[in-house]
C-alpha cells in the first residue's frame, strides 16, 4: 500500500478491485482546502480510460506484474505475435492490448510483456527505439525562420518530426513514452 501522493506515470495499481495503468498524475493543492490527486487511469483488461481522485491521505494498493522478456515476431489478421524467450512459445496479442505501441514495434525486436496470473496485460517498451526514416520531404531553405523541423514517416508508420538535417534511410532515436525525436542512432 502507498499513499495516493506517491502515485506516478506507468504505475499499475488495484482500482475498484481491477489493475489499472496509471496514465498521468497530477497532485493538487489548493489554497485552503485539502489537496488531492487526480489520476488517469486505463483499465488493463477493458482497456476503458477513467478519471479517479484520491485524497493525498489515501492508501492504494500496488498490483504486482510479472515481466516476461518476449520476441516480436509478425502482425497479421489474429494479431501481435510474440515468442516467450524463457519457453518458446508463440503466442499472439490482440490490437487492442498493443495499443499505439504498435508504432515502435520491429520484427525480431526484444521486449516485454507484463503479466497478471500469467495472462498477459500490456506491453512494456524500451524509452528509446531506433527506426528507420521512410519518407522525409526535401527541406528548402526559407521554409522556416527558427523551428528548423520538418514531419518525417518511420518504418513503423510512425510520424515523428525530425530536425531538416535527417534524410530518407537515416536512422533515428525515438522516444516511446512521448513520440519524439532524440538523435541520430
Amino acid at each position: 500500500m502507498i499513499q495516493a501522493t506517491q502515485i506516478r506515470k506507468g504505475m499499475t495499481i488495484l482500482h475498484e478491485k481491477e489493475i489499472q495503468l496509471v496514465l498521468d498524475q497530477r497532485h493538487y493543492t489548493p489554497g485552503n482546502k485539502r489537496g488531492f490527486v487526480q489520476v488517469s487511469l486505463r483499465n488493463l483488461k477493458s482497456g476503458k480510460i477513467t478519471q479517479t481522485r484520491f485524497a493525498s491521505e489515501d492508501r492504494v494498493e500496488l498490483a504486482v506484474l510479472d515481466p516476461r522478456p518476449v520476441q516480436y515476431l509478425y502482425h497479421d489478421s489474429a494479431g501481435f505475435h510474440f515468442m516467450d524467450l524463457q519457453d518458446y512459445q508463440n503466442f499472439p496479442l490482440p490490437e487492442a492490448l498493443v495499443g499505439d505501441d504498435r508504432n515502435y514495434l520491429k520484427e525480431n525486436m526484444e521486449v516485454e510483456i507484463l503479466c497478471h496470473d500469467g495472462k498477459p496485460l500490456a506491453l512494456q517498451l524500451p524509452k528509446v527505439v531506433v527506426l528507420k526514416v521512410t519518407e522525409s520531404p526535401p527541406w528548402v531553405k526559407g521554409d522556416s525562420v527558427s523551428n528548423n523541423m520538418k514531419p518525417a514517416v518511420c518504418e513503423t508508420g510512425l510520424k515523428v518530426q525530425v530536425p531538416i538535417f535527417i534524410d530518407e534511410g537515416t536512422e533515428i532515436k525515438v522516444n516511446t513514452e512521448t513520440g519524439t525525436y532524440v538523435s541520430r542512432a
